[in-house]
């Protein structure tokens, strides 16, 4: 099944809103009744409970979507029934305007949100459709998530919006033959996950998908990297080894971020392409390999070409096939989808289940993401591994609203090592620059090779 049928598969979903199990709790039948025909009219079918203690009941042996439910009540309070609701439900709580306090320590133990009395029905509605919004999007990830690993193919490729179905479509087309592609697009937008997509959905994808980062590797030893070497080849050399080419053989070779490639190899590589045939270093036998290349870069190649950094004739046939990544602000509106796969996803591996309020989403939404999709996931992370309670919002995410511009006292605590502290600063100085790390190591004093090994011995990535 081939990435784009499994997309609109999942894009045009149906979810009917009487899918969506809605609980009403207040002691006062005038208000559930009042909020029950709002949301009638809009399609759904709420259940209702003027008595608390029976409502307690339905959420504990219940399975709700949403709980909207007041806040002061005889026997039972609002705040116990959120307490007793299930991990996965959102929880909206009704307050009367002096007791807005109150419903904000609510928030703070979980509830998805809350509104006033008397009702402004035009702000109840709009609350409630974000919790809706945030439900359907939580499913549209699972089903996603589902179809992906039946597949195995398209791992960690989430998106809906037009730009990214156009990437869909030319990584199903280029699948199908063995031209060499370019991917571009700035750090972080999911080069290499595009190539594995590629690889994973061609007549190669039982054979070896290898990846090699041109500029981490110092340029003395690239040529060995991608070639390979005899024994005594070069200093060092105690044994032979194969490069890169001959690893990949019979299948996929990512050479990531080729334009750093010396110039002096470009024209070694232009040879290899042209007659897919090696000679490792230090040997005068000729070689023969089956690869399918696929080439990524950050920069703008055509200006490098100008520049005489950059060799034309390779550019044209490492970019048989170009295909051109969005960035991240660009494609804004798959920010909520990707936001909650990354929460799925990172709860899966803490062992814990979080989940986004509806001004967290926000926040997300309209920040600046530099540093794309990794810088996201990253933030992610960060807000989840610091986070005291299960659902996150705004205030989660201060380090990235300009509220929280240095590093906290604690972080900063004075029994914290060196390295720990070293850790914190590189990842805000990446932070900071969109994860450009030429750009991050100029503004460290370091050279990109130092930074490429601590991010590596830091787990940044």
């Amino acid at each position: 099944m081939t990435f784009i049928f499994i997309f609109v598969q999942v894009l045009y979903i149906y979810m009917d809103s009487g899918s969506i199990k809605i609980l009403i709790v207040d002691d006062e039948p005038n208000s559930t009744i009042l909020l029950r025909k709002v949301l009638e009219k809009r399609g759904y079918l709420p259940d209702t409970d003027n008595d608390s203690r029976a409502a307690l009941e339905k959420i504990r042996s219940g399975d709700h979507d949403i709980i909207i439910s007041d806040l002061q009540m005889p026997e039972v309070s609002g705040s116990d029934l959120l307490k007793a609701k299930q991990e996965h439900t959102l929880f909206i709580m009704i307050t009367g305007y002096g007791s807005i306090d109150s419903a904000v320590e609510s928030m703070k133990l979980g509830a998805f949100d809350y509104i006033g009395k008397p009702f402004n029905l035009d702000e109840f509605i709009l609350k409630f459709e974000k919790a809706v919004e945030n439900i359907r999007l939580s499913r549209q990830v699972d089903d996603l998530k589902t179809l992906l690993d039946d597949t195995s193919s398209f791992s960690s490729i989430i998106g809906r919006n037009r730009k990214m179905l156009r990437v869909f479509e030319m990584i199903k087309n280029v699948s199908r033959s063995d031209a060499n592609v370019l991917i571009e697009g700035q750090s972080g937008t999911g080069k290499e996950l595009v190539a594995r997509a590629i690889h994973n959905n061609s007549p190669r994808k039982e054979g070896p998908f290898i990846a090699i980062n041109c500029s981490a590797i110092p340029d003395n030893l690239l040529e060995s990297e991608l070639f390979g070497h005899t024994k005594g080849a070069f200093t060092g050399a105690v044994d032979a080894q194969k490069g890169v080419f001959e690893l990949a053989h019979g299948g996929t070779l990512l050479l990531d971020e080729i334009a750093e490639m010396p110039y002096v190899l470009q024209s070694k590589l232009l040879r290899v392409i042209e007659t897919w045939e090696i000679k490792p270093l230090g040997s005068d036998k000729v070689r023969k390999v089956d690869v399918r290349l696929v080439s990524a870069t950050n920069r703008n190649i055509r200006e490098m070409i100008d520049e005489k950094k950059f060799r034309e004739d390779l550019y044209y046939r490492v970019g048989t096939i170009t295909i051109n990544l969005p960035t991240l602000d660009e494609r804004k509106d798959d920010i909520p989808l990707l936001a909650n796969y990354f929460v799925k996803k990172i709860s899966a591996k803490m062992g814990k289940s979080f989940s986004l309020k509806g001004d967290a989403l926000e926040v997300l939404s309209k920040h600046r993401w530099k540093g794309n999709v990794r810088e996201l996931e990253n933030v992610i992370e960060r807000a989840l591994v610091s986070s005291e309670t299960d659902m996150l919002g705004r205030h989660n995410f201060k380090f990235i609203t300009g509220e929280d511009d240095v590093l906290s006292s604690t972080e900063m605590g004075g029994n914290m090592e060196l390295r720990d502290l070293e850790k914190i600063h590189i990842r805000k100085v990446l932070e900071e620059n969109g994860w450009n790390k030429l750009q991050t190591a100029k503004i460290l004093g370091i050279d990109r090779k130092t930074l490429y090994k601590k991010i590596k011995e830091y787990d940044l990535e």
